[in-house]
């Protein structure tokens, strides 16, 4: 689960390249409490209802559940879907803005991860799937596996 570059994957959202075309990928840090923090590093982050929006310019991270932490008191703890605002350049959040806005596409996380001690998230910026896609997707995947086999017997 850890790389070689000092990356540590915390959560990965699986789903999103089943659901989305990715075109293209961001790299952003997350604005966090104490408490989020220390149950990300426990791994206790599901991504997988996440979407993120631009609002007055600035990106916002939506639906991400981070359970509360178990030894904090409740009254410290977080709410565990709330909104959390995603650390950006400027250049990067107009670009997005024009993309999402004008194109109809969706930015969705695709990965959370520690990066030299600083949290980082993937979002990648996709289109939806239609069904006659997802299935070129798993005949492409099934070709690639008989083919594996095919050369492994051999």
């Amino acid at each position: 689960m850890s790389d070689d570059d000092g990356y540590k994957i915390v959560s990965d959202n699986r789903q999103a390249r089943f659901l989305y075309e990715i075109l293209e990928t961001y790299e952003a840090g997350i604005e966090l409490r104490g408490t989020e923090v220390k149950s990300i590093r426990q791994g206790k982050v599901n991504l997988r209802d996440g979407y993120a929006l631009i609002r007055n310019g600035e990106a916002w991270l939506h639906n991400v559940h981070i359970s509360p932490h178990d030894r904090a008191s409740q009254v410290f703890n977080h709410e565990p879907r709330r909104t959390r605002k995603l650390l950006m350049h400027s250049a990067e959040i107009r670009k997005l803005i024009g993309q999402v806005e004008q194109k109809g596409l969706t930015l969705v996380p695709l990965k959370m991860y520690l990066k030299r001690g600083w949290l980082k998230v993937t979002i990648g910026l996709g289109r939806g799937k239609k069904l006659h896609d997802k299935r070129e997707d798993l005949k492409r995947k099934e070709e690639k596996r008989d083919i594996a086999r095919a050369v492994k017997n051999f």
